[in-house]
């Protein structure tokens, strides 16, 4: 699909908007093109106090009467994200679309503020607690939209090692797993939110391979296994621009044309899925897990 935000985009008049991890990369680009299209609010969350000011002056320049409110989280901290939470819930009593896009790659191993494995609990379990405290928004708003941006590096995962979720998976071959593993989940979920709640539009969804500092930072190893998935699916590398094709595409499109829990690879595809990205009972387990592990943030009614 040919897709070009400044025309496919449709007039947001009324929309409120959260992007988590907008300070940069995807999130940043799909900020910049959603602030054009007329949205009532923007919320995006961030570390970097610099980059949400100076993104907050770029978007005001293209478009001056964009309305945007940084919420700063970190996302290995499940207290962080319950005070960012807790914050855009006593704005707004609405919210029409949630992107979940913050994440990491390949960082060090090690684990979460609260014992996770790091990448699992930053890409994961963060997110799975922001659409837990803003379900109760979510629901009481028409035609609300999640999407979550997982990739095509799930289909490498082979299955999710819930009783290792404690452990920093520093050896091999734990260690290769744990982004495949995380973006597992977060098709997993997905499927199982647009199950669990069919009001609701959740869809999760690969950007492709895109040049952001995530991954030109990424250590060799990982950096080697995306090179042979390039020459494999034979996938080119996009700029973080394009790179927000699809989540814009996926955030914005009439709700006629996704399919409630989807995965879709660029531009609006709906994408491969393995045994284990399709399987309803690993979903459950999934969300089940999640759960008791969320247990001591509840959502206000």
């Amino acid at each position: 699909m040919v897709f070009n935000p400044a025309t496919d985009i449709s007039d947001l008049a009324g929309k409120i908007i959260f992007i988590t991890g907008g300070t940069a990369g995807l999130g940043k680009e799909s900020i910049l093109a959603l602030a054009k299209k007329n949205s009532a609010h923007i919320y995006f969350t961030g570390r970097d106090e610099d980059r949400a000011a100076a993104l907050i002056t770029e978007v005001q320049a293209a478009a001056p009467s964009a309305q945007l409110t940084f919420l700063k989280c970190n996302m290995s901290s499940l207290a962080s994200v319950s005070e960012a939470a807790k914050q855009l819930v006593s704005e707004t009593q609405r919210l029409d679309i949630l992107v979940l896009n913050a994440g990491v790659f390949a960082p060090e191993p090690g684990l979460t503020l609260d014992g996770y494995e790091l990448v699992f609990g930053t890409n994961h379990l963060a997110h799975a607690l922001f659409v837990k405290l803003l379900l109760p928004t979510l629901l009481q708003t028409v035609d609300a939209r999640i999407v979550t941006i997982a990739s095509r590096g799930h289909m490498r995962a082979g299955g999710i090692p819930f009783g290792q979720m404690r452990d920093p998976q520093s050896g091999f071959p734990a260690r290769k797993l744990r982004y495949p593993q995380s973006k597992l989940a977060n098709v997993l979920y997905t499927a199982e939110l647009a199950r669990r709640y069919p009001g609701l539009t959740a869809v999760s969804l690969h950007p492709g391979v895109v040049g952001t500092d995530m991954l030109l930072n990424a250590p060799w190893f990982e950096r080697t296994v995306i090179n042979v998935m390039q020459m494999w699916n034979r996938e080119p590398i996009v700029t973080p621009e394009e790179g927000a094709y699809n989540q814009l595409w996926a955030a914005t499109v009439d709700k006629s044309e996704v399919v409630n829990g989807g995965y879709y690879v660029p531009v609006g595809v709906v994408g491969p899925r393995t045994k284990q990205s399709s399987d309803a009972k690993l979903a459950e387990e999934l969300w089940n897990w999640t759960e008791k592990e969320l247990v001591g943030y509840p959502a206000s009614a």
